[in-house]
């Protein structure tokens, strides 16, 4: 919104070059709104503004970029300027990017950071992908609990500038080790002889740095917070992580959950980018396991040829069916597996939700069903369609079989997120269409065995 209400005034600029406006312009704004206005613009008018800012202000506005708009930028930028944006960066956020580059180009960066830089680069890299230690920065403040309220705010003055975050304090012992965090309301409100052991409990949340991002985000939904503090296997203080990266980590679950719930593997680039070969390789992979469930429907139904032959009225139903078994699968492994990422369902709740689903399925079944038998009934009546002299018994079947073939959907989508969770697999796989595939099988042997039952000594 910013970008398109300044973009001719920021066309003008670039076109008389009158670079001394534009950096004025841009130092007053966000770098957020910043970055909002370089993503709207041509690569080269991108690479100018990038020229003319500051390079504190650079590197705060390129850390709002997406990993492919930086990758961009930085190869049309000048060898200065990469090595400042890059030194200038917030750890966390550099390596985000370093990750996503390739191997060459990543060392190529590394190469071009200070030392200090480099050794924090490379000590975060070498945690295992995914893992906390990956989103953590070394950037926090620490005091000691003999210290008075007046040295840790003189301590803040001095060595608070360059942190992520200033609203906690983390209280460490001589080893470095964790032992407490504040926050700094704490010391605001006290006397400045205070000392930092009698605002103290004991008691703190932290993170490890081995720990996977997806169970840190359950643990940053847990106790709210802003920052978390990192310890490593000694306890010893080692980083924080803060919420805007668990927004980045939450965001690329729920996109990955999105996509196989749509039945295809996770894309792990972003849709506009990812190449055609790769795209086709992640669907058709899903789809042909989808082809050849479905292919045991048609195996099922040439085991019904006869009945078929004899009542074919029983075929015009079969899409009613099987579409209402699949979709109520669909709605219970969506509701089940949102209800796992967030936490409210644990492995040990499946029988509760058995219980659940089985009153669900037969109240949603008797309604789809009774919906079922007017129709028919109602089509009868009126002579638009005529079923024949059992009729009746028609409806009847439909209406059982939906009953059934409903309550199976529901039971059978609520409980595959549970047993892949058991086998150790990710419950989003679970997907819509691999429930609506399961359903259509089993749908259709529970629609032919209540219609044997049914109709047998007459139409059948």
């Amino acid at each position: 919104m910013v970008g398109r209400i300044l973009q001719p005034e920021i066309k003008s600029f670039i076109d008389a070059r009158n670079f001394t406006a534009l950096r004025e312009l841009f130092s007053e704004m966000p770098p957020v709104d910043v970055a909002e206005i370089i993503l709207d613009l041509p690569e080269d008018e991108q690479v100018i503004i990038f020229r003319i800012l500051p390079h504190a202000l650079a590197a705060d506005v390129f850390e709002y970029l997406d990993v492919e708009a930086q990758q961009q930028l930085l190869r049309g930028m000048a060898h200065e300027q990469v090595v400042a944006i890059l030194n200038e960066m917030s750890p966390d956020d550099r390596t985000a990017l370093l990750e996503e580059l390739p191997s060459a180009a990543a060392r190529q960066c590394i190469q071009l950071l200070t030392p200090e830089e480099r050794k924090i680069a490379q000590s975060l890299l070498g945690y295992p992908e995914g893992s906390v230690g990956r989103l953590m920065t070394p950037d926090f403040i620490a005091v000691h609990e003999d210290w008075t309220v007046q040295q840790v705010l003189d301590y803040v003055r001095t060595h608070g500038r360059d942190r992520e975050t200033l609203n906690f304090i983390y209280v460490v012992d001589d080893k470095g080790k964790l032992i407490d965090d504040l926050r700094m309301r704490e010391f605001l409100l006290r006397p400045l002889t205070t000392l930092v052991g009698d605002i103290m409990d004991r008691s703190f949340a932290h993170l490890t740095v081995n720990e996977k991002q997806g169970d840190a985000l359950t643990i940053f939904r847990k106790y709210d917070r802003a920052a978390l503090p990192v310890v490593d296997s000694a306890n010893v203080l080692v980083g924080i992580v803060t919420v805007d990266d668990m927004l980045d980590v939450a965001e690329e679950e729920a996109t990955e959950d999105i996509q196989k719930l749509g039945g295809l593997e996770a894309l792990d680039e972003p849709y506009t980018t990812i190449s055609l070969p790769r795209m086709v390789k992640k669907r058709a992979s899903w789809l042909i396991v989808l082809f050849l469930g479905e292919m045991l429907t048609a195996t099922a139904m040439q085991g019904y040829n006869g009945e078929i032959e004899k009542a074919a009225i029983l075929a015009m139903f079969l899409p009613l069916i099987i579409s209402s078994g699949g979709n109520s699968g669909s709605q219970a492994s969506t509701l089940v597996i949102r209800a796992m990422a967030v936490g409210e369902l644990k492995l040990q709740d499946w029988l509760s939700v058995v219980r659940r689903e089985l009153q669900s399925g037969i109240s949603l079944g008797l309604i789809l069903g009774a919906i079922g038998f007017l129709r028919i009934a109602l089509w009868q009546e009126l002579h638009i369609f005529n079923y024949g002299p059992y009729h009746w018994l028609v409806a009847c079947t439909v209406a059982i079989a939906l009953v059934g073939v409903v309550l199976w959907g529901s039971l059978a989508g609520a409980m595959l997120p549970f047993l892949l969770r058991r086998c150790g697999l990710d419950p989003a796989t679970a997907s819509a269409p691999f429930v609506a595939t399961l359903v259509d099988v089993t749908g259709l042997l529970i629609y032919f065995n209540v219609a044997l039952y049914v109709l047998r000594g007459t139409m059948l």
